[in-house]
């Protein structure tokens, strides 16, 4: 049996959409080619807010909307931001057929609603939960998966401490 390997789960409290957007501009200036991060939480949670900043912080200067009638946005900047939307989808076919894992060879996939496409989505990835804690307020859960996301993890909690930020982290095992 290999030994359990410790990884870094990061948990963030935003008030308002500026300071969820502020978070994720931290990450996507982080974001490298081949990168996964995946959105989940409910409508209205702010998963679109996070893309924004995570597009604006790999260098697009696109105006970033939840793809939920296109699927797929392209956001050009210091990398690609693929940015999906499976809200829409019922079927794994129709998750398939969009080939998110090709993205990731010329730039980062950001996917909301990434349990529409559960078991098809790349297994090395960094899940973020996002959680209403108050009308204003969110509870962003970092979860990584795999030594990537890990390193993403421990550079975004080192660059929300640098900045001041609210994160906290919190180790737990798996990965």
């Amino acid at each position: 049996m290999p030994p359990e390997r410790l990884t870094t789960t990061l948990d963030i409290h935003t008030t308002g959409p500026d300071d969820t957007r502020s978070v994720g501009e931290a990450l996507g200036r982080l974001l490298e080619a081949g990168d996964v991060v995946l959105l989940q939480g409910d409508l209205g949670a702010g998963k679109t807010t996070m893309t924004q900043g995570l597009a604006r912080g790999a260098g697009a200067d696109d105006l970033v909307n939840s793809p939920t009638f296109v699927l797929v946005n392209e956001y050009q900047g210091r990398i690609k931001v693929y940015h999906a939307d499976l809200y829409r989808l019922e079927q794994p076919d129709e998750v398939l057929a969009l080939d998110l894992p090709g993205a990731t060879l010329d730039g980062a996939l950001v996917v909301e609603w990434p349990e529409r496409g559960d078991g098809l989505l790349p297994a090395e990835h960094l899940l973020v939960r996002i959680d209403h804690a108050s009308p204003e307020t969110r509870r962003v859960r970092v979860e990584p998966h795999g030594p990537r996301a890990s390193a993403l993890a421990r550079l975004l909690s080192d660059a929300l401490a640098a900045a001041g930020g609210g994160g906290s982290e919190h180790p737990a095992s798996g990965g």
